[in-house]
Formats: C-alpha cells, structure tokens, sequence
C-alpha cells in the first residue's frame, strides 16, 4: 500500500493536532483538574498515534501511544496531574514536532528512539517521580502477557512440508519462533485495515510464514474479529507483543514461544528450495530496500502547506462569478462576428472587465488566511523561554483573526519568532531588577495585529528596559561601523538602525536564545522581500515595540507605469506618496548629492537613468518628472521620463538565473505582451 499520496494530507492534520495538544497543555498547567481539556488532549494524542501508524511511522506512533495511555489514568481519575507530568508532556510535544519537521523535509521520521521520555511517561504510569529504568515498558508488557486469558488460536494453523523446512532452517539459525493471535475490538469499523496496520508492524520486526486466514481473506475482511500467524524473528516476544498492542483499536493479542517438535508429525523432505528460502527471503527484503531508495528520493521533499480550507460561501461566489465569465465571453464572440454591433462590443467589454475585477477580490479572498495559525505557537515557545530564562513572562496575544495572503503567512513566522526571542531575552529586566524598578515581577511581552488600509500591522512590543542608544552607538563605534565624528550627527532612529546590521548584537555573552548577532537583520531582510517594512519605537526603562508593515497580497498590485529611456517600468502604488513636477533650478547638491527641498522636507533625488543603465528620453533643460515615494518615516524623489498611468499588475516572480539584482521585485505582462520590470523601492531607498 502506497501512503505517500496522502502524506500532505497527514502533514497538515499533523500540525493541527500538534498545535491543539500545545494549546490545550498550556490550559492544563494552569488548571490540572480541567476535564474538557484532558478530554481533548487524550483525542488529539489518540488521532495522532492513529494517522502515525496508518501511515507506518512507528515511533511517532509509540510516543503518542504512551502520551495516550498517561490520559486515560488521568481520566480514570488514577493519576493527578503535577508541574513533573506537565514537562515530560511539553517535551514529548516537542520530540512530535521533530518527528514531523523530519517528515517534512525527507518523508522519514528520523532515528531518535526518544527513550529517555518513553521511559519518564511509563514512569508516571507506575507513579513514579524521577525518570524510569530502561526495562520499564517491557516489564509491563510481559505483565500484560502474563494476565492476557484470550485463547491461541494460533495452534490451528496447519503447517505444510515447505512451512515446516523454513521454520527447521530458522531454528538452525538461532531465530525465535512464534505463534501470534490477534484480537481486533467489536467496535472496529475497518477490520482489514487494522489487520493491513499490524502485518506492517511485523515486517519490521521478522517475517510472517503463514497466517490463518489468508493474507487475501485478511485483506478482504473474511474473518471474524481474531487472526493468527506463525512469525519468524531476532527481537523478544515482548517488543512483538507490544508492536502488534500498539496499533489502535486491537483489543488484545497473544504472543508464544513455539517449540517446532509439536509440529513435525510426518517426515520433513530437506529440499535446497526449503534450507534456502530464509536466505532468499532476506535476499528478496534486502533487494527491495535498495529498489525502493531511489523512489523514495524520487518522491522528493513533499511541498508544504498546499492545502487551504476555503468556506464553501466563498466557493459558490466564484461558481457564480466564473459562470458570468463564461456569458460575458460568448456575450463577445456574438459581438465581433457581427460586424455592426461595435457599440455592443466595448459594452461587452465593460461587463467583462467588471466581472474579472470581481473575480479576482473573490481569489483573494480565498487566499486570505487568518495569521493564527503562525502565532498559535507562540505561547508554549514563551513558556519555554520563561524556565530557559529563569524571568516571569507573560504574553498577550490579539488579532489573531487578522487575515494575510497565504504565502504571507507562510513566511511571516520566523520574524515574529526572532522578535518575540528578542522581546523576552534583551527587552525584559530579571525579577529582582524589575522589583527595585518598582515595576510588576512578571514581565509582559505582547504581540497585536490589525488591519491598516491595504497593509496588515503587526506590532511585537514588551515593557522591559527599552533599547539603550548611547550603548548601540558605543558598541558600533568599538566594532568600527561607523566612527565617532559619524556618530555625533546620527539621530537616535539611524542609531537603533544600526541593530538590523548583519552580525551585529549588544548582548554581553552569546547564549543559545541570543547573542550571535543574528536575528534582526534576518527579520528586516525577510520583511523587505514581502514587500514590507519594520520601525522601532523605545523609551528607556519602559519598553520597546517593533512595528512590521506588510501587503495583504503579494500576488496582484495596483502599480503606477512610467518609462524610463525605452523601457517600461512599474512602481508599486502603495509606496507612492505624490507625483511632483521640478525645475532644473531646485535642484539642490549636499555632499555632492543631488536634493530637492518639498514643502519643507529635503530628500534625495535618485536618476533611474542612471540605476538602471539607460539612456533618458528627456531633455536636461525640461522639468523634472519626479515620482516621490516613502518607506517609513525616509522619501525620496524618482526621476522619470514618462507617466503611462495606473494599472492593476500581476506579479511574476523572477528565475533564479536572474534573482541576484535587488531593485528588481519580479515581472509584469502587458495588455500588448510587453514585459515591464517592477522596481523595489525599499531597496532604492
């Protein structure tokens, strides 16, 4: 059975149900006795251990069958929850998301047996406090087999003349032999598929010889609610057992040793076919492993979130939008074939335009995803830096429901994470120096989001100690970034803009949340290539907010069209202050640059002749055509040759041949097939 066909499908179930047992145990931590959410975290570890296994990824599976199996005594009421269990969990929770991200990126879950945990979780099973021996789950399995009464059925399984000469060679090579019955619960909807579940679990452990009934009757449910086998292996009977125990809704099972002199009523004919078909079998398995590498590789790393729900009202919006297309076009067809409706055909026209433009905000739409799903996680890593970090930290999260193109979103989490780390570790003081600060023990960190016209805002602040400027400004001196004559004429602003610089941190020892100088220049370069932008506000000793700007949508833009030489060129609209007109005459020159004084505000003049490598069209004599466009508090002037005026753009990204020139955001066509270049301003700037 090929599973990797709903491998994105088990990614992002995978994800919600990580993120639901994060949500629901940072509930629990605060109050231990909240049946709803041990209910819901005892689901959520259920469903995932179910999916780990249907899709073969056993230890996935056998820690969240322990997680499980910890909630159903503290549902019982037989075990209390206590801050001990409460991290076991949290740790377990990470080892899943690391089993998941291994998925992600090579469609295997890793190596990392996690034993320490699966031996701490059957720890408290036992109640006990400190960390388990090693033998703990295999001492309660061999209990379990112990107690198990169910009847072996598998004693009814009759052993023909080649059965018989593989199992002698097993014996001749020292491997267990065993007789397995299974026992699927009454309940089960999907005998078959449970049966499918346990033969896999065995294949990894041995080989199965025979089983009763057939594998063809197994697999089209021909049996009762039991099935038996005779199973060939070098692992205990105990880890067989708890393989086969492991996969969901079977309700026991029977694993015993078999002594083969039972068996051999009649005289065993030692064929070479018989004394070497275990060889063969290994041969075969091993043949197979190699024949499928290649396609395993071939199958690549699965694309990530490739799914989005969409509600259904916002599906039939674009049926019903697609469907007038559709009349809008034959409505056109009718129109040119007649030769006297010309009046008809620009009407035509009108109404076509009007449904494209409706089509494309119903698209959008569809795209819109809330940022909730990025900022979800963020309690349980503040959680982790609180203990990490030794300080009180609270986070106030709002906005949630904000909604942000999905590629967006996609790509918005690590800044947010690196300023969150940044907020906890260098913004917020240590309890003792908020005590003497008179301010509250616990320190708050908070991020809010909303919607500011057509940009999303996402503001990530703290009331720690603000940044210190005098302290940035001495570092970047000793560090030779800019010298002290530089200094004394730079404002506070282009001071604590000297944070983004690559490597650059004011934090007296490197630790493994902060301290190496990466970290904000990583969230302003990953802001900037979405289009968006990042200010500072700080006051010293009461905190400091960081301020991200981005698009709603990346993927369609209202641009303004100039020329420039020959070449058409598009500036993205919402970064357009004014289109100004300028005398040869005001133009300016400090340091040797070219400037113009508006309305009071000096700014730079930028030649795009001269950027871009082309020959202007206008005249040295004439006025300036100068496009002002801003980026937080800077503007500056863009001189142009020609307006062409607005228009809606759909944005193609570039090939990664062509990629390495920054003032280029990617690519437009025209209405005449033309190719226009859009221009990044942030990076002009």
């Amino acid at each position: 059975m090929d599973v990797s066909q709903y491998l994105d499908i088990f990614l992002d179930e995978s994800k919600e149900h990580l993120q639901s047992l994060s949500d629901q145990l940072m509930i629990l931590e605060q109050e231990p006795d909240n049946m709803d959410t041990i209910n819901e975290i005892f689901r959520a570890a259920h469903s995932l251990k179910g999916m780990a296994g249907t899709m073969g990824y056993k230890r996935m599976q056998t820690l969240t069958h322990d997680m499980e199996n910890v909630f159903s005594e503290v549902r019982s009421g037989n075990l209390k929850v206590d801050d001990h269990m409460v991290d076991i969990l949290f740790q377990s929770l990470d080892a899943l998301e690391e089993y998941t991200e291994n998925i992600q990126n090579t469609t295997e879950e890793g190596t990392n047996e996690n034993e320490h945990l699966i031996r701490a979780l059957n720890a408290i099973l036992n109640g006990e406090k400190g960390g388990a021996a090693a033998a703990a789950p295999v001492a309660e399995t061999t209990k379990e087999a112990a107690e198990s009464t169910v009847e072996s059925k598998w004693k009814e399984i009759k052993l023909g003349t080649t059965e018989l000469g593989v199992l002698s060679k097993a014996v001749e090579m020292e491997k267990k032999i065993l007789g397995i019955t299974v026992f699927v619960q009454e309940t089960c909807l999907l005998k078959a598929a449970r049966a499918f579940l346990v033969f896999k679990a065995l294949e990894d452990l041995g080989e199965i010889i025979v089983s009763d009934p057939s594998a063809q009757d197994i697999e089209d449910e021909k049996f009762d609610f039991d099935f038996s086998m005779i199973f060939i292996s070098d692992v205990e009977q105990e880890k067989v057992l708890r393989a086969v125990k492991n996969v969901s809704e079977i309700a026991d099972a029977k694993v015993e040793s078999i002594n083969l002199d039972d068996y051999k009523t009649a005289e065993i004919k030692e064929t070479q076919e018989t004394t070497t078909q275990v060889e063969k079998v290994e041969e075969t398995k091993a043949q197979a492993t190699v024949k499928q590498a290649p396609a395993k590789q071939a199958a690549g790393k699965p694309v990530v979130n490739r799914t989005v729900r969409v509600d259904i009202e916002k599906l039939d919006v674009l049926m019903n939008l697609v469907s007038e297309l559709i009349i809008a076009k034959n409505s056109l067809v009718a129109a040119t074939n007649n030769a006297d409706s010309a009046i008809g055909a620009s009407e035509h026209i009108e109404y076509l335009e009007s449904v494209t433009t409706n089509l494309h905000e119903s698209v959008m739409k569809v795209r819109m995803v809330p940022i909730e799903s990025v900022v979800a996680k963020f309690p349980k890593m503040i959680r982790d830096l609180s203990k990490k970090l030794d300080k009180k930290i609270q986070l106030f999260m709002t906005g949630e429901e904000t909604e942000l193109d999905r590629t967006v979103v996609d790509e918005i989490g690590d800044p947010l994470m690196h300023l969150l780390r940044n907020s906890a570790d260098h913004g917020l003081e240590s309890s003792e120096v908020r005590k003497q600060r008179g301010k509250p023990e616990v320190g708050t960190v908070r991020l809010n989001a909303y919607q500011d016209g057509n940009n999303v805002v996402i503001e990530v602040g703290d009331d720690g100690n603000g940044i210190d400027v005098e302290s940035v400004k001495n570092k970047a001196i000793s560090r030779g970034t800019i010298t002290a004559e530089q200094a004394e004429s730079m404002t506070d602003k282009d001071i604590i803009d000297l944070l983004f610089l690559p490597s650059f941190s004011t934090a007296k020892e490197v630790s493994d949340v902060s301290g190496r100088g990466v970290g904000l220049d990583v969230v302003k370069s990953k802001i900037e290539s979405l289009s968006g932008e990042v200010e500072v506000k700080t006051k010293l000793g009461e905190g400091s907010t960081f301020i991200i700007r981005l698009p709603l949508t990346l993927a369609i833009i209202q641009a303004l069209m100039v020329e420039v030489g020959k070449e058409k060129y598009a500036i993205p609209l919402g970064t357009i202050q004014t289109i100004e007109d300028i005398e040869p005459g005001d133009i300016k020159y400090v340091q040797g640059k070219e400037v113009i004084n508006l309305r009071g505000e000096v700014m730079p003049l930028i030649r795009l002749n001269e950027i871009l490598d082309c020959e202007s069209t206008s005249n040295s004599e004439d006025n300036l055509l100068v496009v002002i466009i801003k980026k937080g508090e800077k503007l500056a002037g863009l001189v142009v040759d020609e307006l062409m005026g607005q228009q809606e753009i759909v944005i193609k990204s570039m090939s990664k041949y062509i990629n390495k020139c920054k003032i280029i955001n990617g690519a437009t066509i025209l209405g005449d097939g033309e190719i226009a270049l859009i221009l990044d301003t942030n990076v002009l700037l």
